[in-house]
């Protein structure tokens, strides 16, 4: 059961992150271009450090994702790679298919 400063973490992020998609998606481009810049570099240095605590060590393992607790450290690409990998890419190629929809 998470604790409740985990909860109070938890929803400050996520109402954070909500807040950073209501402004892109539906602010005029003036506030959007400023919420890119304020924003852009914080969440790609939090992307960063995340996936740093995940680079496989010289075995090609996860340090940190265990598939059973004392169990042997998960082979890579662990989930946190896995997750933020796809969450990037599938939403390049979605934005790239609704522009070629939309233009042709």
């Amino acid at each position: 059961m998470p604790t409740p400063v985990f909860k109070q973490l938890d929803r400050s992020l996520h109402d954070h992150l909500a807040d950073v998609m209501r402004l892109a998606s539906y602010a005029d481009d003036r506030t959007a271009a400023g919420l890119a810049r304020d924003e852009l570099p914080r969440i790609v240095t939090a992307l960063e450090a995340l996936l740093r605590e995940h680079r496989p060590d010289d075995h090609g393992r996860c340090p940190t994702c265990r598939t059973r607790w004392l169990s042997r450290r998960a082979p890579t690409p662990c989930r946190a790679y896995l997750a933020a990998h796809l969450c990037l890419t599938l939403a390049t190629a979605e934005r790239a298919r609704r522009n070629a929809t939309s233009t042709g």
